[in-house]
């Protein structure tokens, strides 16, 4: 197959967000689809996904003009878009959710479950997965929910696929089997549009590449004639930063300590401390424990033994309005699913959590609420129209400051962050990391649970490495790097 979009324009009101836009694939080959939040890639592809109409410009298949008027034309064309936002239903098993819209039905004319069951598994079996096809999806974590949309449209045997951010929350192993399925399509003739703020995952598995920056196409060619820099400053239009941003401080005051801290299912025995200005990082591999392990000092998780030391107090927190009464903030790994309140407008969304601090009698002060949160915009640089305007109209690196924004309106003491730039592009990363050097600098503590080595190599002062639940190693300065911190990830000692 040989996709064409040609002078593509599309506007949202009085916001251009296509500008005569063109973009082609052939079977066969990957292309990035590069840009920064807000560029229009996901406009582009919704438009050849028939989620949305062009308002000018035309789309040809194999040399001929298409419309496509609803997803299921496009897919019926062999399109599969894969959206950022995953379309699963938690209360239905996998099978079920891998055959939505094209459910097989038996002679008695009932669903044919088991043969729905079979097909599913075939498709497992081929990725290597070891996942059964009657869970629940509810019970799925979010990196395997992502591994049952792109096993969906594998299982749709279409020409083409549009991967929206399809490695936001999987692990570098993960990642790698992704991409051995990737190769696999492409060499079987399937095209691939992968849409990714991960140069370095764009320089690993695509073959060409094409940049959006306010709407406008501004850049087009082969991966291997450029580098992730120049890949960036398309992007953005200026060179990015890429040096670590640590730097030497001394500590004097402790914020936060635990003590043996262990709950049997997901950590075990875990002693650290982290100090009032500190960044310390938390990675691993998934199933680590990082997140549970923090959650449950939130008081949002599991029970555990130990102690937990709060600036020197003993404290055992049972819920998580007692952490903000201590001046705790956590900011949750997935953004759609745990950061944001799709129903409540920007405004309501950035001050939620001091609701409790400025209401009064059960009325919420409206004038502090919106000096509050305007103090925030300014300071975070969090572009939008209105703050009346829902959530999901910002960018994803807009929405990742609101939810910032709501936890700095506490004025927290400690701030975790979980995969805080999970979903947000190039600048806005950048962006992310100043506030986060800025809130150090005015003595929080900060705790930055990630995934990515590279993001805490960049960021943190030093790192604590979780292996199966337990704290398998520490790391600074010139030993803090991505391949010390892979060895310990995978159990490996240093020595």
């Amino acid at each position: 197959m040989i996709v064409e979009m040609r002078d593509i324009c599309k506007s949202f009101g009085a916001n251009e967000v296509l500008r005569h836009v063109n973009f082609s694939l052939k079977g066969g080959e990957i292309c990035a689809l590069l840009g920064e939040n807000g560029a229009g890639k996901s406009t582009l592809m919704n438009i050849l996904g028939g989620v949305l109409p062009a308002d000018s410009g035309e789309i040809l298949l194999n040399g001929s003009t298409v419309t496509f008027e609803t997803p299921a034309e496009s897919l019926g064309a062999g399109i599969a878009f894969i959206h950022q936002e995953l379309n699963l239903i938690n209360d239905l098993p996998i099978y079920e959710n891998m055959f939505i819209g094209r459910e097989l039905v038996g002679r008695n004319g009932l669903l044919d479950a088991d043969r729905m069951r079979h097909e599913t598994q075939l498709v497992f079996d081929r990725m290597g997965l070891d996942l059964d096809p009657k869970t629940m999806v509810r019970d799925l974590d979010a990196s395997y929910k992502q591994i049952v949309e792109i096993s969906r449209a594998l299982l749709m045997k279409v020409s083409l696929i549009i991967m929206d951010e399809p490695t936001s929350s999987l692990t570098e192993p993960e990642i790698d089997r992704v991409f051995e399925m990737i190769r696999t399509l492409r060499d079987q003739g399937v095209g691939i549009v992968f849409i990714s703020h991960k140069l370095k995952e764009v320089m690993q598995i695509c073959d060409r590449y094409t940049i959006l920056r306010d709407g406008n196409m501004v850049a087009e060619g082969n991966v291997s004639d450029v580098t992730t820099d120049d890949l960036a400053r398309f992007m953005v239009g200026h060179d990015i930063r890429t040096s670590a941003l640590q730097r030497e401080r001394n500590i004097s005051r402790e914020v936060l300590r635990t003590e043996h801290l262990t709950d049997e299912k997901s950590f075990r025995d875990i002693s650290f401390s982290v100090g009032a200005g500190e960044i310390l990082g938390v990675t691993g591999l998934l199933g680590d424990g990082r997140t549970e392990l923090f959650q449950a000092i939130f008081g949002a998780g599991s029970e555990y033994s130990g102690q937990v030391y709060f600036e020197g107090r003993p404290v055992k927190l049972r819920n998580t309005t007692q952490a903000l009464d201590y001046g705790i903030g956590y900011l949750p790994r997935n953004r759609k699913e745990n950061g944001i309140l799709k129903d409540m407008n920007i405004l309501e969304n950035g001050t939620i959590v001091s609701w409790p601090l400025i209401s009064k009698m059960g009325f919420i002060n409206r004038k502090k609420q919106n000096q509050e949160f305007d103090e925030q915009v300014k300071s975070l640089r969090i572009k939008m129209e209105n703050k009346s305007d829902p959530i999901s109209s910002l960018s994803g690196g807009n929405q990742q400051k609101v939810v910032l924004a709501k936890w700095l309106c506490t004025q927290p003491k400690l701030l975790i962050l979980d995969n805080p730039t999970q979903g947000v592009d190039v600048g806005a990363k950048e962006e992310i990391y100043d506030i986060i050097l800025k809130l150090a600098q005015n003595d929080v503590a900060i705790v930055v649970l990630s995934s990515e080595s590279q993001e805490i190599v960049r960021v943190c002062d030093r790192t604590l490495v979780m292996y199966h639940g337990a704290l398998h190693g520490e790391l600074k300065g010139t030993a803090m790097n991505e391949h010390n911190i892979m060895r310990l990830a995978t159990g490996t000692s240093l020595n």
